[in-house]
């Protein structure tokens, strides 16, 4: 159902990146390995754990038609270039949300290891605006279900972009670590330095690792594991969020690294190689038909599967012309990140490490989480399976949506 939904003529973020991804996991067989679920549609309740009452309020009545009624609002909540306002919104929100909210239920309740949401991982959104193609962080949504059970969340991001709407979400608790390799330097969304490391109680559980452009497999293997090797020994997370921004591969529209399939792939090996609960998600990845290629073979490095390099036929097999193969050559631009560079920004990060709290000193409760970001347990098993949904709110006026702009939305 995602790929039905679509951001507008030309731009550069496409849900069928999802749909095509789906068909070739099912042609290469993939899904016989694999439970698939459907989980129940979020409510607007859950999104507001992280994100304002106005703004998702605002998203679920807005759309092409009545536009130009909420100019001002359009603009107070950064909706209408990057990120448009589209036929089904809404539902497009809650339908990426629910996979990742879902899988982390899944994991707490034990009932898998891994959970895979490629249609996740929009990690740009902040909680009263959207940013950079994203609408609902439904990484900090998940993550917070995850803080249900476990004391200690780690949110790795290998996107070429930073992950500021998840660190920003966190940036002051020590229950959750944030962890992202990313460009940096004249490059959306212009966060993430190495010394951007969290404040109180967050200080040094924010881990940037700032690239420049050209990062190629070895590199990116220097620098990955032995960065997340650390995080692992000095943390001891119980659960993992991983968002595989496939934008950071070689010859991606918006991107400027130069990674393979396999290189991307590795960090998905060597965070599974840790045997912690983790919820995989999607993200960027603006080449049409290389994002299918990267998320397919690392839902197999996931599986534990080898598929063959010849894709199998399938509904989109034109797209992956004149090859027809999974895995692309790289190309020859130049790595801008030296040895010394690299070897640099790891012994910064190696000292913020140093001063996290060992494992055995008390880390902060669910009440001392910011933001109001607690979220209450909810007894799912006593809710009757067979009842309807009943959307009980009251029907508001639309000058009740936004009481701080000081009455109605204005019309223009």
């Amino acid at each position: 159902e995602i790929g039905n939904y679509h951001y507008g003529q030309g731009h550069p973020m496409k849900p069928h990146r999802v749909r095509m991804t789906h068909n070739l996991v099912v042609n290469y067989g993939l899904y016989r390995e694999m439970e698939v679920f459907r989980p129940k549609p979020v409510s607007r309740d859950q999104m507001t754990r992280f994100h304002s009452d106005d703004y998702i309020n605002f998203l679920r009545i807005i759309n092409p038609d009545n536009m130009s009624e909420y100019l001002r609002h359009l603009q107070r909540f950064n909706v209408g270039e990057d990120c448009p306002v589209f036929d089904g919104l809404f539902e497009f929100c809650q339908l990426y949300t629910s996979g990742s909210i879902g899988g982390a239920v899944r994991l707490n309740k034990a009932q898998n290891d891994i959970v895979i949401n490629w249609a996740g991982g929009l990690h740009h959104a902040k909680k009263c605006e959207a940013s950079g193609f994203c609408y609902i962080n439904d990484c900090v949504l998940a993550i917070l279900e995850l803080l249900k059970h476990h004391q200690r969340v780690l949110y790795i991001d290998i996107d070429i972009h930073h992950g500021d709407g998840v660190e920003e979400a966190f940036y002051t608790t020590n229950r959750v670590m944030t962890a992202s390799f990313h460009k940096f330097g004249e490059y959306f969304p212009g966060t993430g330095d190495v010394q951007d490391v969290g404040a109180e109680d967050g200080k040094n559980y924010a881990i940037n690792f700032p690239l420049r452009d050209g990062m190629d497999d070895h590199s990116f293997k220097s620098i990955f594991r032995p960065v997340i090797g650390k995080i692992m020994e000095v943390y001891q997370p119980s659960a993992i969020v991983l968002q595989c921004g496939a934008d950071s591969l070689s010859g991606d529209r918006l991107g400027c690294f130069n990674l393979s399939l396999k290189g991307h792939a590795d960090c998905v090996e060597f965070v599974k190689g840790f045997g912690v609960p983790t919820l995989v998600l999607g993200g960027g990845g603006y080449t049409l038909r290389n994002v299918p290629r990267c998320w397919t073979y690392e839902t197999a490095v996931l599986l534990g599967v080898d598929i063959k390099d010849a894709l199998p036929y399938n509904d989109y097999f034109e797209y992956y012309g004149p090859d027809f193969r999974l895995h692309m050559p790289v190309s020859n631009m130049e790595n801008l990140n030296t040895t010394d560079y690299l070897d640099n920004v790891k012994v910064q990060l190696f000292d913020i490490l140093k001063r996290v709290e060992p494992v055995g000193v008390q880390i902060k409760g669910e009440a001392d989480i910011p933001a109001d970001l607690a979220v209450p347990e909810e007894n799912e098993d006593a809710k009757n399976p067979d009842e309807r949904m009943q959307d009980t709110e009251r029907k508001e006026h639309p000058s009740e949506f936004f009481p701080t702009e000081g009455g109605p939305p204005t019309t223009n």
